[in-house]
């Protein structure tokens, strides 16, 4: 019992220590993911200590410690994604249609093949834009269905788990696919004209994640989500980006993200809607995501039933406000993150002006 209790608290101790390092490699950056179990394993072992080392033992104190101490730095990543935290963006007062925009994100996984479990909940929830991942040529031919309702549409149909395409109701002017980082893996860019005639920019990603069979290291997936956001910071008309990051709502990397671009993430103060894995209730955390200027209040967000992939579709419905809402504050800036920014960024050769900047 004391052994295995030694080697949980040492195991929680480096996994805890693990991200600090900034270090790329995906056995590093892996670290950033589980931290909810990483945070109950830390209250369970602390539990069991407590209980099962007797007073006199001379790790005692100390396992104890190790516990509350990576119990806390853990927890002060994931609560901000509970409802015990100040909403960062808020609740829409108004029920306008032609102010709203509705977004269903979904990786529907490229073996997957319930294609009609997808179009149902297309029918019943009716979102403006559908954004799919993973979609290769076989779902793109079962998808053009819906081009009956949403005839706005960008298609990159790709066999390699990073196709992608939007199927939209409403105008998509100045669509663009882009390989911004990597040869194959496309992003796409387009500006939407809501029904009142705002226009907002539209960005939708999806990185390759760093893991033993993808990339070694994460700098990849950083450098592109980095590079969008330093193309969006300060910009004055409305911006949504959207899609499967391969990185959770509380990593640094989303962090400096946020810092960055300015946009604010609906899941702050709400819940953390993991929509991965959905076959593995176990091991699940946040990896599609919703970020938008604060133009925008939430009208709703949903985590959406399960259509046969290992991910859940993501449902979002956000107002816009006739102009920037002043009490939503995304995080401050500060030089270390610009300056990792930058040095990220340049080690992928991708520079802002690589970005499509639709509008502008």
């Amino acid at each position: 019992m004391q052994l295995g209790i030694g080697v949980a608290s040492l195991f929680l101790l480096v996994v805890t220590a693990l991200p600090l390092s900034h270090h790329p490699h995906w056995l590093v950056r892996s670290a950033d993911f589980p931290r909810l179990q990483f945070a109950s394993l830390a209250l369970a072992l602390w539990l069991v200590a407590a209980v099962a080392l007797p007073f006199d033992y001379a790790w005692h104190w100390l396992v104890l410690a190790n516990a509350t101490v990576c119990l806390c730095w853990q927890l002060c990543w994931i609560l901000p994604y509970t409802p015990l935290w100040r909403k960062e963006v808020l609740a829409s007062s108004t029920q306008e249609h032609a102010a709203q925009i509705t977004i269903l994100t979904c990786n529907v996984l490229t073996s997957n093949r319930n294609v009609e479990a997808l179009l149902s909940l297309v029918a019943r929830h009716e979102p403006d834009v559908l954004v799919t991942l993973e979609s290769d040529q076989w779902w793109q031919d079962r998808l053009d269905a819906l081009e009956r309702t949403m005839p706005h549409s960008i298609k990159c149909p790709l066999d390699n788990l990073y196709g992608m395409h939007v199927y939209s109701r409403l105008p998509l002017d100045e669509p663009t696919i882009e390989f911004l980082v990597e040869d194959d893996v496309p992003s796409m860019h387009a500006l939407l004209s809501m029904r009142s005639g705002a226009s907002v920019r539209m960005h939708f990603l999806h990185p390759a994640p760093p893991s033993p069979t993808e990339n070694e290291h994460s700098s990849e997936r950083d450098a592109e989500l980095l590079v969008v956001a330093k193309s969006v910071a300060g910009c004055a008309d409305p911006v949504i980006v959207t899609g499967d990051l391969n990185d959770v709502a509380w990593s640094s990397t989303t962090r400096m993200f946020r810092k960055i671009s300015g946009l604010l993430d609906p899941r702050v103060g709400r819940g953390m809607f993991n929509t991965f894995h959905a076959g593995i209730p176990l091991l699940r955390w946040p990896l599609d995501h919703v970020f938008h200027s604060a133009h925008f209040r939430l009208a709703k967000i949903d985590r959406l039933p399960s259509i046969g992939s290992d991910h859940f579709p993501l449902l979002a419905r956000l107002s816009l406000q006739r102009e920037s809402v002043d009490e939503q504050d995304s995080i401050a800036m500060d030089a270390a993150a610009r300056d990792r920014a930058d040095a990220i960024v340049r080690e992928q050769g991708v520079a802002v002006r690589d970005v499509p900047a639709p509008g502008d």
